[in-house]
């Protein structure tokens, strides 16, 4: 397609040096180029188009990158990351190498603040429109937060924070609520837009703060200052806003650039907290993601925009989320007391079935990780048996719930936790790396770890029996294509199992070492393949917590070295508990600890992400290898044989 406007802005200042006339032609071309670039990428769809005119506005009215602007969440940026440089760059979006799907500090100076998880805006923009006060600079400070983000309880900690003088010092921010699902307020008029632009103007704050000197220290202040808060509650949802200390204006049509720019103009010279209520409709401009917005949230895959999203002819490998999705149905049939939790992910975490057929046992919380733990704790005290299921980086979130709500008191709360380990195209912000680490060290808790669709199934229905709290840890995407088996029968608790064994007698001098890998959920598989070429012996070691010591002393006493494999992080992780089993038995061998660097790992292709931090088959073969090889100085000593 051929973008006239478009190809000439490498810059906001290239879009300010436009005549106002021109900016609708600019949005519309902006909304196809997002449109054509995702449809060749993947990537979240439905939001960025409902952002288009909004980011248009912004960067036409603030003197961007001096004026800082903060997205929340931060998959509504593509036309923002196309308007500050990185047009061309788009083809390479959620790619290895290319430019990330989230606002990246270290990816441009207009990205102010990593927003991959949501909710955080509000307190970022309040923290440097302080930082400006204290450093005397005259800048504006802007939060965009949307897309549900103004459901979770850090949003309104800032808010109560943001609306008070701190040291005689207030802020100068501005919160624009894109509310792109009118959950707050109904479809805007011409009246609302005319108020909207009356109490963003001059007249109106001159008036009214006149109004307040004039009025101060008589009995009719209170009056006067109760009767406006009122007669604008009546005419508009924004009376919760005012009592944080927020000047509300809207609800305002965020795609009309006429009603837009105006009012944004009027609140950037402004001082002190204010409040910009936007509605946007989520897939604007595009007709199929008007009609389904849940569906066109985003591409898994590139897609014809004339036909949009279309199933793939052959049916895929069922996903971890479906066979979660199929135990949850299938075990509230079986047990009454079973009710599922979801902090905003029905869809992703496969929970849109539960849904229908268990509407009185199914709670969608919004983003509210904290909540819907303790939440769950709650439910656990009177006897019922929660499941939240939630993705692993989102329980980062409510670890503190977790510990002190579920694990302190031991409740039966069973965690779902989806997405563990690389995530691909959505990169850092959401990989699951860390919650071996940081669930296992809890008391109390138990760690499980299925290798294939099967086993997690059993191993949830094995969580869900146990009397105490559980995670269960699956990969996004599907497996190696297990048969599932339609009956649950628990796992033996806290035990593992032999998935090969070695051929190999005792090593000799100048012989390889025995080796014996350990092997910890999916990467099962990849060990499986590797062992063969090694003539080693796997286990399947199903659980992290409680650890299958009498396993690992039984492999250590009868190999030369152990592997550990795992998909999370190295420190901390289930390696690390397989240590600690060795020191606790006084068992000394050598160990490789295979599984993810201590870095954050960027966005890519999974299988190739999986390749480069060597947990494939032919890196965890080549990694045995380089360690151990055949040199006799890593055999076991000879007081240990």
């Amino acid at each position: 397609m051929n973008y006239p406007l478009l190809k000439t802005i490498a810059s906001p200042a290239d879009l300010r040096r436009l005549p106002r006339s021109d900016l609708k032609q600019v949005a519309d071309e902006l909304r196809n180029y997002v449109l054509e670039s995702v449809s060749k990428t993947g990537g979240h769809l439905g939001s960025n188009l409902g952002t288009v005119e909004l980011t248009v506005a912004l960067h036409y009215v603030f003197n961007t990158p001096e004026d800082r602007l903060v997205w929340d969440v931060g998959h509504q940026t593509y036309p923002h990351k196309v308007l500050t440089g990185r047009r061309e760059q788009m083809s390479g979006l959620r790619q290895l190498g290319g430019i990330s799907g989230f606002p990246r500090r270290d990816e441009s100076e207009y990205d102010t603040f990593g927003t991959g998880h949501s909710s955080t805006s509000i307190s970022a923009a309040h923290g440097m429109a302080m930082a400006a006060k204290i450093k005397g600079e005259n800048r504006k400070a802007v939060a965009i937060i949307g897309d549900g983000s103004m459901t979770a309880g850090m949003a309104f900690e800032a808010l109560n924070n943001a609306g008070i003088a701190h040291g005689g010092l207030m802020g100068d921010v501005l919160v624009i609520l894109n509310d792109n699902d009118m959950s707050i307020s109904p479809p805007v008029g011409a009246l609302n837009k005319y108020l909207a632009r009356l109490m963003s103007g001059k007249f109106y704050a001159a008036a009214r703060e006149g109004a307040k000197s004039v009025l101060k220290n008589t009995p009719l202040y209170e009056f006067a200052r109760r009767f406006e808060e009122h007669t604008k509650g009546m005419v508009v949802p924004g009376t919760i806003f005012e009592e944080f200390g927020f000047n509300y204006v809207g609800p305002i049509d965020g795609h009309d650039l006429e009603s837009l720019i105006p009012t944004l103009e009027n609140l950037r010279d402004k001082r002190g907290p204010q409040f910009l209520h936007v509605v946007t409709k989520k897939g604007q401009g595009y007709k199929l993601a008007e009609a389904d917005p849940v569906k066109y949230h985003a591409a898994s895959a590139k897609f014809d925009p004339a036909v949009g999203f279309v199933k793939p002819a052959s049916p895929p490998k069922p996903a971890f989320m479906h066979i979660f999705g199929d135990w949850l149905c299938d075990m509230a049939e079986q047990d009454p007391r079973l009710v599922g939790i979801t902090p905003a992910m029905r869809e992703g975490s496969g929970m849109v079935e539960f849904h229908k057929r268990f509407p009185t046992r199914y709670y969608d919380v919004g983003i509210a990780e904290q909540h819907s733990v303790t939440f769950a704790a709650g439910l656990a005290c009177e006897g019922l048996k929660p499941v939240v299921a939630i993705y692993s980086t989102f329980l980062q979130r409510a670890y503190d719930q977790m510990v002190h709500d579920v694990a302190i008191q031991n409740l039966p709360v069973l965690f779902a936790l989806d997405r563990a380990g690389l995530v691909g195209g959505d990169g850092a912000t959401h990989a699951g790396n860390y919650d071996i680490a940081y669930t296992r060290c809890i008391p109390n808790m138990a760690v499980l770890t299925p290798a294939d669709e099967n086993e997690c199934r059993q191993a949830l229905f094995t969580g869900f029996q146990h009397a105490g709290p559980v995670t269960v840890r699956y990969p996004r995407g599907s497996g190696v294509g297990t048969e599932v088996q339609k009956q649950m029968q628990a796992l033996p608790w806290g035990k593992g199992e032999i998935r090969r064994q070695s051929t190999r007698g005792a090593a000799r001098p100048g012989d390889a070492p025995r080796i014996a890998i350990l092997a910890f959920g999916t990467l099962l598989y990849p060990a499986l393949k590797a062992a063969e070429s090694l003539d080693a012996t796997v286990a399947n070691m199903r659980f992290a917590k409680p650890l299958d010591h009498e396993l690992v002393a039984e492999l250590a006493r009868s190999h030369d070295a152990l592997v550990t494999l795992e998909d999370g992080c190295i420190m901390g992780g289930a390696g690390s508990a397989v240590l600690e089993s060795l020191q606790a038995a006084g068992l000394s061998l050598p160990v490789l600890q295979l599984g993810l660097p201590d870095e954050f790992i960027e966005h890519g292709d999974p299988a190739k992400l999986m390749s480069l931090c060597g947990l494939d088959a032919a890196g965890i073969e080549q990694s045995i290898l380089k360690r151990f090889g055949a040199r006799p100085s890593l055999l076991r000593p000879a007081a240990n044989s």
